[in-house]
């Protein structure tokens, strides 16, 4: 999870060489990636989408790593913008980028299309009798898939879609019918578990401070709305129900049938609940002590010429 920062201005971005242009694939839709520090990532998700998308974008936000180097290489358009929230980035995306696809579509980094999927889209795409789709995202955790499944809507005619002004869990809003296809989306969720910690810990501190300062959720909560009006409201009054975090443990491990994956699923749902937990202690911190936390300098800096050097 990108960090909040303040604004950074944002350079001119070169021409690109015509040697190093993205080679458009036989599917009408410019694909949009956020990222941060996705090294790691970024080769393997480009690698899927080659042959396949017609155009590809990737908003960067200042990436310490070879994120971008590698993105231009392989004729990625490549723009930077300071991060100051999710929902606040992929608008900038949607209403900044030159986007030439009639079709658009959210990718993170860390996702894979299966050629099932990648034959769904196509498919869809070239009938486009709706204004947007939805198709299942998969969970791997620790290299292994998960049978945990979520519904979300990735794809949307160029122009019809914004984004809820949120600093985290940010939704598409899609004016028109949106429906559903076949495939899975694979969300590869972290490389190790150092990496997964240390990106919930983000995570969950951004969370906190959306509630601290109480920030709009992304959508009206409602018990007997939506799926996503459901969803806010447990999430509103999830720290209100009694042994919650037991129940939420269960329900992941049992009931979305992350026991199937042995003890794998048992981590990853031990740890979900975890992350509830976080955001909770770190609000109630806040609470306490009436602010957001101070922003802490992590890594290693450059030898400071003032003082003397040893090896």
């Amino acid at each position: 999870m990108p960090c909040l920062t303040s604004e950074v201005p944002m350079p001119e971005t070169p021409s690109l060489p015509a040697q190093n242009r993205w080679s458009p694939g036989r599917t009408p839709v410019a694909v949009i990636m956020i990222s941060l520090n996705e090294g790691h990532n970024i080769q393997a998700v480009l690698d899927n989408l080659r042959g396949w998308a017609q155009e590809v974008f990737l908003v960067d936000s200042y990436s310490a790593d070879n994120t971008v180097d590698v993105a231009l290489a392989n004729g990625v358009h490549v723009v930077q913008r300071g991060f100051r929230g999710f929902g606040d980035q992929w608008n900038f995306a949607l209403r900044e980028l030159p986007v030439t696809a009639p079709w658009v579509m959210k990718l993170d980094p860390d996702e894979r299309l299966t050629d099932t999927l990648k034959q769904s889209i196509t498919a869809a795409l070239t009938e486009g009798d709706c204004a947007g789709y939805s198709f299942d995202l998969r969970l791997w955790f620790m290299g292994k898939p998960l049978p945990v499944r979520q519904t979300i809507v990735r794809i949307w005619k160029t122009g019809v879609c914004r984004f809820s002004d949120v600093k985290v869990n940010e939704h598409p809003i899609v004016d028109g019918l949106v429906r559903q296809l076949a495939g899975d989306l694979e969300h590869h969720d972290s490389p190790s578990l150092e990496h997964w910690l240390a990106k919930q810990n983000k995570y969950t501190t951004g969370e906190a401070i959306a509630t601290f300062q109480g920030d709009a959720l992304s959508v009206q909560p409602a018990l007997f709305g939506s799926g996503l009006q459901q969803r806010m409201w447990l999430k509103k009054n999830f720290f209100r129900v009694p042994g919650r975090y037991t129940f939420l443990f269960f329900y992941n491990y049992l009931i979305l049938g992350a026991w199937r994956s042995g003890w794998v699923g048992y981590v990853w749902s031990r740890l979900r609940s975890d992350v509830y937990r976080l955001i909770e202690y770190k609000l109630r911190e806040m609470r306490i002590m009436g602010r957001v936390p101070v922003a802490t300098i992590s890594g290693l800096g450059k030898p400071d010429s003032r003082v003397q050097q040893y090896p």
